[in-house]
């Protein structure tokens, strides 16, 4: 790049360069009509004769123009402007002038900092998806998401800059291959991409997926020797877990999201922003992941031959041992139950009793047979003689000491025995119902009351699990949710008002005031601020009131002004404009004279204010006056006169 320029379209101060990529050279400007800092872009010379390179370039102007939010890096102005090289050649040099980011890119933080808690990871890359669930939704898919192209504001707002390769999602011939060349980054490419096949929102999820890991792990899922072989591994090689290389404890949930966002069958993988930030928000709060984000961790880990892992993170070889444990190691026995009747219930399969004679339940003893005592009892009075009568009463009093024992043991033997059931799950229903199902398993349920994001009253776990045998009797502990304590206020900028009250449904906040701003420049009823801000913590049910554009613009005073400046003031309040002019002296050539309508009033965007603009009057052609000739006396003629007589 040569010198860099001082002034661009006249009005754009080149300052310090601030960053270089492989297409262009970023500045430092200063908008001098503004007075505002800017960053200014600046395709390299030696690239501004490929119409490849200058198509791209001018590609990203035209499509970050189109896009209007809080999380992507808003372009202001773009233009050419022509260069003279030292031999005297001259060539134009595109340029783009943006919004001036005073911060770090990504690939700046993992360089200096390292791997990133999973908690600021997980909220940065929310910010990513937020920016993607909306240029997704204007139609422009960015296509080459990676940590340098991620500015972390001073202020920890992110931003998303570069879509020097976007295109449009309807785009059907948007593949990643031109000239046999893979556009965007190895490390970061969609499967579809590295094959060559047009590319969808999906394709930026998978991009995001890769960052994610990057910035948990500090290295990137798939890494080798050249860009060909890392795109080889992203078509046919299981992604790593993020946890087995991460410095920091990450959870089961935040593995399943990451997983999940790198499968390799774009259907099989997030199908919206808004999901993949939704799943990714859970993991970052300790709930639960989606269903199909859990259920692919659950079929990676068996294909690997590891544990299988519930929603809790037990592991169902552990649940095992654990419901093992509470029943004792010893292995059940059968045995009949000992009621009598015709009505006996049937075999019954049980744990070993405690306590019992031998180690057997009581169940098992038999008691005497009554009906060969009394022969007994007879013998010996006939063997004793007269002392019957004794042998008499003593066999009545152990005739009764059985009848005892048989009641006490044999006809309750709940009372000695250990009885088992099965808890019942009585996850995600409310308390009461829960304690009276539980009751009626003889169970005792005892609750715990904690914040949480279900809905107050509802069951969210218990202890012992449903499905665990427990003795009749055993306590059961419910935790219950309390409602959410805090909820965070997500962004709403760019959205309209009914988005953003569905939005904030989902987080069990409502919708407040309502106020329309005039002179702002973003479409009509697009959201343009909130109370209370983005990322603040608020109690459920709380209101957030937004602003949002009236669409409406005061009319500048452009009189007075040259053309071309006035022009440039409507320009920047989306006003458009019609030219006449007009002979007069009252101005100088090519000021405006006036304009309708007047200065003040206010107007939708796109209104045409009509200039009158000073034209310096045709000159006035000079008219020669005719002389007349005029007669003077005639003079005779030498010889006339005197003598003719003679």
């Amino acid at each position: 790049m040569s010198a860099p320029l001082q002034i661009l379209g006249g009005r754009y101060e080149v300052g310090e360069l601030i960053g270089r990529g492989g297409m262009a050279e970023v500045h430092k400007g200063h908008d001098t009509r503004l007075g505002r800092p800017v960053a200014i872009k600046l395709l390299r010379s030696d690239l501004a004769r490929d119409p490849t390179f200058l198509s791209r370039f001018k590609r990203e102007a035209q499509s970050a123009a189109g896009l209007n939010h809080a999380s992507i890096v808003a372009v202001y102005d773009s233009g050419d402007e022509i260069v003279t090289e030292s031999g005297g050649a001259q060539h134009d040099i595109p340029y783009i002038v943006m919004e001036y980011v005073s911060g770090r890119t990504l690939r700046q933080v993992l360089t200096e900092d390292g791997p990133l808690e999973p908690r600021e990871a997980a909220r940065i890359t929310e910010g990513v998806l937020e920016a993607l669930s909306y240029s997704h939704r204007m139609g422009i898919v960015h296509r080459d998401i990676k940590p340098a192209n991620v500015m972390i504001a001073d202020d920890g707002s992110v931003k998303v800059m570069d879509f020097g390769i976007a295109r449009a999602v309807a785009d059907t011939s948007a593949t990643m291959t031109q000239t046999q060349a893979v556009m965007g980054t190895a490390q970061y490419l969609s499967p579809e991409q590295a094959q060559g096949q047009t590319v969808d929102a999906r394709s930026d999820l998978y991009s995001t997926g890769c960052m994610l890991f990057e910035l948990l792990t500090g290295r990137a899922p798939f890494i080798g020797e050249s860009p060909v072989s890392i795109a080889y591994q992203h078509v046919g090689e299981k992604p790593p877990l993020a946890s087995d290389f991460a410095p920091h404890e990450i959870s089961n949930e935040l593995d399943a999201v990451v997983l999940h966002s790198l499968e390799k069958r774009r259907d099989d993988r997030y199908q919206d922003a808004t999901s993949f930030r939704s799943d990714l928000q859970s993991a970052r709060m300790g709930r639960a992941v989606s269903a199909a984000a859990w259920t692919g961790l659950e079929r990676y880990r068996r294909e690997l031959g590891s544990p299988v892992t519930d929603p809790n993170g037990a592991t169902a070889v552990a649940a095992a041992a654990a419901a093992g444990a509470g029943v004792g190691a010893a292995q059940t026995e059968v045995y009949s139950t000992v009621t009598g009747g015709n009505g006996a219930p049937p075999t019954e399969v049980v744990g070993p009793a405690v306590g019992a004679a031998g180690g057997r339940p009581v169940a098992y003893r038999q008691g005497p047979d009554t009906s060969t005592m009394v022969p007994l009892d007879d013998e010996d009075d006939r063997r004793r003689g007269g002392m019957g009568w004794l042998w008499g009463a003593l066999a009545a009093l152990a005739l009764v000491g059985i009848l005892w024992f048989a009641l006490t043991n044999l006809l309750s033997p709940g009372e000695h025995e250990v009885q088992q059931v099965n808890v019942e799950d009585v996850v995600g229903l409310q308390i009461d119902v829960a304690e009276s199902r539980l009751r009626a398993q003889n169970l005792v349920p005892e609750r715990v009351e904690t914040a949480a994001e279900e809905p107050p009253g509802q069951v969210i776990s218990q202890d012992p699990v449903g499905g665990t045998p427990v003795e009749v009797g055993s306590t059961v502990t419910l935790t219950v949710s309390t409602g959410p304590g805090e909820v965070e206020v997500p962004s709403l900028d760019g959205l309209t008002e009914t988005e953003a009250a569905a939005e904030l449904l989902k987080l069990n906040l409502t919708l407040g005031e309502v106020t329309k701003v005039d002179n702002s420049t973003e479409p009509e009823g697009t959201i343009i601020g909130q109370t209370p801000s983005a990322g603040s913590l608020v109690e459920p049910g709380s209101k957030v009131n937004i602003q949002v554009s009236s669409g409406l613009v005061e009319v500048p005073n452009v009189r007075g002004l040259l053309q071309s400046v006035a022009q440039s003031n409507l320009a920047d309040r989306l006003l458009q404009h019609r030219v006449t002019y007009r002979e007069s002296t009252e101005f100088e050539e090519g000021r405006v004279l006036s304009q309708d309508p007047e200065s003040g009033g206010l107007v939708p965007h796109g209104t045409i204010i009509e200039l009158v603009v000073a034209q310096a009057p045709a000159p006035t052609p000079t008219q020669s006056t005719p002389v007349e000739p005029t007669e003077e006396p005639t003079e005779p003629p030498p010889g006339d006169g005197e003598g003719e007589g003679d």
